[in-house]
């Protein structure tokens, strides 16, 4: 039996794309001028005590820059401080202590570039938390204190922007986070693609709720199951796997996988917080970034 030979793609827009690569560097584009008019808190405070001095929307950029560039908070700090002083502004940088202890309460918005209805496509990845390395997993075996988190990602296919978002333990099943995931979601949504691992009442009653299309494709032997939320399962059941996938176009799914293997590429696969909160703020910031530079453009390839 002969392998099948992969299938290579070319690039349509190479230049611009690789100049948005370029740009993704670019200090400016992550520190605006917004958030440096807006880097004193100036609210009323939503709690007794001290008034804080730093707003949300410096945090937020404090930690972005620790994300895009992968620094340790002691070192964001100093980037942050040089930044600040390279604009002319005479504004203090905020402690490593203060990023820390913000991040537990810091909500992140994600934000959307795109209009019009959402096609979402949905999955999973696992996220270190800590243990060993993949090189000494491979020579001596894992140990038991390895610990991963699981990421729930649910982005718009078309545009390639992290839409919605959850974080769960790593034994916590696909199914279960989806109905949560779908009502984090702002806007109409025309159509909902997930793997095997979705094809369950709960997700398909989730999805109906939405007004959405079902694209999960049933179990090998599936059969025809009452209920209005199994229309499009029914749909696929009865024309078959095969010619169901290409019609509904189930192959861009996969978007959803290229997605995680974006998100680890910029990121890296670890989280570096150690307390829940935080780590939901990490991927969150994380996400926020990223779409940024989806914004900024996205290969358009075709198939050689």
């Amino acid at each position: 039996m002969t392998n099948k030979p992969q299938r290579r793609y070319r690039i349509r827009n190479w230049p611009e794309y690789n100049s948005a690569l370029v740009r993704r560097g670019s200090l400016t584009l992550w520190v605006e001028q917004g958030a440096v008019n807006k880097w004193r808190d100036t609210a009323a405070p939503a709690r007794r005590g001290r008034r804080r001095f730093y707003s949300d929307l410096a945090i937020t950029c404090a930690l972005t820059l620790r994300e895009v560039y992968r620094l340790p908070l002691r070192a964001t700090q100093g980037l942050v401080r040089s930044v600040l002083r390279l604009l002319g502004e005479d504004f203090p940088a905020p402690h490593y202590s203060t990023l820390s202890r913000r991040a537990a309460t810091l909500d992140v918005k994600l934000p959307r570039l795109s209009t019009g209805p959402l096609h979402l496509a949905v999955d999973s990845t696992g996220l270190k938390l800590y243990g060993e390395g993949e090189w000494k997993v491979r020579l001596h075996g894992k140990e038991k204190r390895r610990t991963w988190r699981k990421l729930h990602l649910v982005i718009d296919h078309r545009t390639h922007e992290a839409v919605a978002l959850s974080m769960t333990d790593k034994d916590v099943l696909d199914r279960r986070e989806l109905p949560g995931l779908l009502r984090g979601v702002e806007g109409e949504v025309a159509e909902v693609l997930g793997d095997g691992a979705y094809d369950f009442q709960g997700c398909y009653r989730a999805i109906d709720e939405t007004g959405a299309r079902a694209v999960i494709p049933p179990q090998v032997r599936a059969r025809v199951r009452s209920g209005e939320e199994f229309r499009d399962r029914n749909a696929a059941v009865l024309r078959g796997r095969d010619e169901w996938k290409k019609e509904a176009g189930y192959h861009r799914r996969s978007l959803a996988e290229t997605a995680m293997m974006r998100f680890k590429t910029i990121f890296s696969d670890r989280l570096r917080a150690r307390e829940w909160s935080r780590q939901e703020t990490e991927l969150r910031v994380r996400c926020a970034a990223m779409n940024k530079m989806t914004g900024l453009g996205m290969p358009r390839s075709y198939a050689v």
